[in-house]
C-alpha cells in the first residue's frame, strides 16, 4: 500500500513536471511568434542582433550621395526607410508598410511631429472597421505609438506601433510603422519640413 503511494505520488511528480515543461515551452513559443513572426526562417532574415522590440535592427548603411543629408527615403518593396545622414551614408530602420491596395508613391514633406499622439481613424476606415474606436488618447496602448511624423496634408504618418511584431511585414492602411524605439530615435533627428521621397 505505502509501495503504490509513493509510486503514485512518482508518476503524479513526472506528470507535473511535464506540463511545466510544455509550458514553458509554450511560453517561449508565444514570445517568438510575438516578436520574430512565430518562425525560424523569419527570424533568420534579419541581424542576428536584432533586439525583442522587433526583428529588424537599426543600421548604418551606404546610400545615394545625391539625397540631401536629413531627407527620408522609404522603400515600400524593401519594407526599409533610410534617413540620410550625407556623405554617402544612412541609417536603416525596419518599417511595416501598406497592404496590398494600400500602398503609395511619391515625394512628401514632413509637416508635424507629435509626442504620444492622439488617434483618430478615419471615416473610410471605421467603415472597414466599425469596431474601432472613435477616438483615442495618445498611450503605450495607442496604434500610432510613442511619436508620429505626419506627411504633407495627406492622413499618412511615420510613427511607432502597439504592434512591433507587424515591422517588416505590409499591413496598414498607407502609414508606415516603426517601433516605438525606433521611431524615438528618428524623430529626434528629423525637422519640419524634411523631404520624404516614398518609393515603390
Amino acid at each position: 500500500m505505502c509501495l503504490r503511494s509513493s509510486t503514485s505520488r512518482l508518476i503524479a511528480w513526472s506528470f507535473a513536471g511535464g506540463v511545466l515543461a510544455a509550458a514553458a515551452a509554450a511560453q517561449a513559443q508565444t514570445y517568438d511568434e510575438r516578436f520574430y513572426g512565430g518562425s525560424q526562417g523569419y527570424r533568420t532574415t534579419y541581424s542576428p542582433g536584432s533586439s525583442p522590440t522587433g526583428p529588424i535592427a537599426k543600421t548604418t548603411v551606404p546610400f545615394d550621395p545625391s539625397y540631401a543629408p536629413g531627407s527620408i527615403i522609404i522603400n515600400t518593396s524593401e519594407r526599409r526607410l533610410y534617413y540620410v545622414l550625407g556623405g554617402g551614408q544612412a541609417l536603416r530602420y525596419g518599417i511595416g508598410v501598406g497592404r496590398v491596395g494600400f500602398t503609395w508613391a511619391g515625394v512628401t514633406k514632413v509637416s508635424a511631429k507629435k509626442e504620444w499622439p492622439d488617434w483618430t481613424p478615419p471615416s473610410d476606415m471605421l467603415r472597414r472597421r466599425p469596431d474601432l474606436p472613435r477616438h483615442m488618447k495618445g498611450g503605450i496602448d495607442n496604434p500610432l505609438g510613442a511619436r508620429a511624423m505626419y506627411l504633407g496634408s495627406s492622413l499618412y504618418r511615420i510613427h511607432g506601433s502597439n504592434e512591433p511584431e507587424t515591422i517588416g511585414q505590409a499591413v496598414s492602411s498607407g502609414c508606415f510603422r516603426m517601433t516605438n524605439e525606433d521611431v524615438v530615435d528618428l524623430y529626434g533627428r528629423v525637422s519640419i519640413g524634411a523631404k520624404v521621397v516614398v518609393l515603390q
